[in-house]
């Protein structure tokens, strides 16, 4: 046998072992939610302008399930109404593969209509609407909450 043939059998046999341990690799789909990151969802609860697409996300969920700050285009979900839950949420939206750049800059300086694909162990964030709702967000380092 040679070694180039005893490298095909080997890779053959990886590739085999991989193909059939994907689905235990592939992670459980849990269910989505829609939200309008509206300006609002731009501020922390103390009023000071967030820094990055993750916090608008996560601080859409606190506003959502704490503050009763609901925009009428925001689901509700099942697994962000806890504090805890919402900085795990954040920590998955920080991983590379949560959204890419395109998506963080729209959620970052606009106010888009997102979906969030909620898996066991990941996020996923997908722009349905980027219009806005009415325009881009102001950045400033400091801010205030809009009045209600």
């Amino acid at each position: 046998m040679s070694l180039q043939s005893a490298v095909s059998k080997v890779l053959a046999a990886a590739l085999l072992a991989l193909a059939a341990a994907a689905p235990a690799l592939a992670d459980t789909y849990l269910g989505s939610y829609m939200a309008r990151l509206s300006e609002q969802d731009h501020f922390a609860s103390d009023g000071y302008r967030l820094d990055t697409a993750a916090q608008v996300v996560r601080q859409d969920r606190a506003n959502v399930h704490r503050f009763n700050r609901i925009d009428p285009e925001d689901g509700d979900d099942p697994w962000f109404g806890k504090a805890n839950a919402r900085n795990t949420l954040e920590q998955l939206l920080n991983r590379k593969d949560a959204m890419d750049q395109a998506t963080r800059s729209a959620i970052f300086n606009g106010a888009p209509l997102v979906q969030v694909d909620v898996y066991q162990n990941a996020v996923r964030v997908t722009i349905i609407d980027g219009s806005g709702g009415g325009g881009s967000i102001t950045r400033g380092s400091q801010g205030t909450l809009p009045s209600d």
